[in-house]
């Protein structure tokens, strides 16, 4: 089984809005994100995913999660190279 680390930057917000995540089935999460059953962060949001990354492992997952999270200028960055 696959995970997924992946960034949404959200296409309804008038300032810089972004959310990261895990997950085994990425487009099944961001249909939920869509229709407010996602994280609470989400809702009442459009949103399209900028960034993904695979991983064997759902340990390797969570660890660059935490990483992303945590890390403004990757985040930043990987937001300003979105076309």
């Amino acid at each position: 089984m696959s995970f997924y680390v992946y960034m949404l930057k959200c296409i309804t917000c008038t300032h810089k809005k972004t959310y990261v995540g895990y997950t085994s089935d990425l487009n099944r999460r961001l249909h939920l994100h869509n229709n407010n059953k996602g994280a609470k962060f989400t809702k009442g949001n459009s949103w399209i995913v900028i960034f993904k990354k695979k991983f064997s492992t759902k340990s390797k997952a969570l660890s660059y999660e935490y990483k992303l999270k945590h890390d403004r200028k990757l985040r930043l960055e990987i937001y300003n190279n979105f076309k």
